[in-house]
């Protein structure tokens, strides 16, 4: 999907050097410790919105003592990391629409941008029709917003699509049962540097499903790329195109599936970021 395209069941993007935590809202029970199965109709409905949005799972690994260098081998043989380090300055100063915006005019602010969009396009709140058009005038260039805002309404509004992902007609979710919609951006890349037009790709994570009683779409996992073109407009960074792709997909970790209640309990305790790079 297009950030902003890309579940038929997911959700779709901002930056600041500092963290800001927001705190989504709530409920419902499914997964009693099964194990991850394969995924089936969530999956091809996070397919549906192709025209939808980015559609968070945080893997901690445990840092390995000693050197694990092989006999002989320099730090010179080792591929160097483009890794993300702290400039020390703020990359936003403004929201708009509750979006991170204001972004400096560099490769750096264009890819706080891409990731911060990511997140608002693949956010629950692209379900609710006020929401997503403030998203879509926020994130899209002016020019591009219009027509964008025209096609994800007609892809949001498909009752095939809605019942597909187990949402009421209006796009809420049932009662006792808890939607939930994140992108968690992994890491950005630029492919393409300009002072007028920038190119970044977005490496992430994104949560999708239904936690509560009965849910028949259970929160799954799922990974993507996105990349998006990124014009200086207005003084700021908008998007004016993008294109979704499937991975890079980790191996999935050995471990027990949370109950629907722990589930809900952490999408309502637990809020998102501001990325920045």
């Amino acid at each position: 999907m297009s950030l902003g395209d890309e579940h038929e069941a997911s959700g779709g993007y901002g930056g600041t050097g500092q963290t800001r935590t927001r705190l989504p809202g709530a409920g419902g029970d499914v997964y009693g410790g099964a194990r991850r199965g394969g995924r089936s109709s969530s999956r091809s409905m996070v397919t549906v919105a192709g025209v939808v949005a980015l559609l968070i799972a945080a893997i901690a690994f445990a840092n390995r003592g000693g050197d694990d260098s092989a006999p002989g081998e320099t730090a010179a043989d080792k591929p160097e990391s483009a890794a993300t380090a702290p400039t020390g300055r703020r990359p936003v100063g403004a929201k708009a629409g509750g979006i991170p915006t204001g972004y400096a005019h560099d490769a750096q602010g264009a890819q706080s941008a891409a990731a911060n969009y990511s997140v608002a396009l693949g956010s629950a709140d692209m379900f609710t029709t006020a929401r997503r058009k403030e998203i879509v005038e926020t994130v899209y260039a002016p020019d591009v917003a219009a027509a964008r805002q025209a096609e994800l309404d007609k892809a949001y509004a498909s009752e095939k699509f809605l019942t597909n992902i187990g949402l009421e007609k209006d796009g809420s979710a049932p009662v006792g049962q808890t939607f939930v919609s994140r992108v968690i951006p992994v890491g950005t890349k630029v492919t393409a540097s300009g002072s007028a037009e920038t190119k970044v790709e977005v490496w992430y994570t994104s949560l999708f499903g239904l936690s509560g009683d009965n849910s028949k779409n259970p929160v799954t996992e799922s990974w993507y790329t996105t990349s998006y073109t990124l014009r200086w407009v207005g003084n700021d960074w908008k998007v004016t195109d993008l294109q979704q792709k499937d991975g890079p997909v980790p191996v999935g970790g050995d471990q027990r599936v949370s109950t629907a209640d722990d589930m809900t309990k952490a999408v309502e305790e637990y809020g998102g970021f501001t990325y920045a790079r």
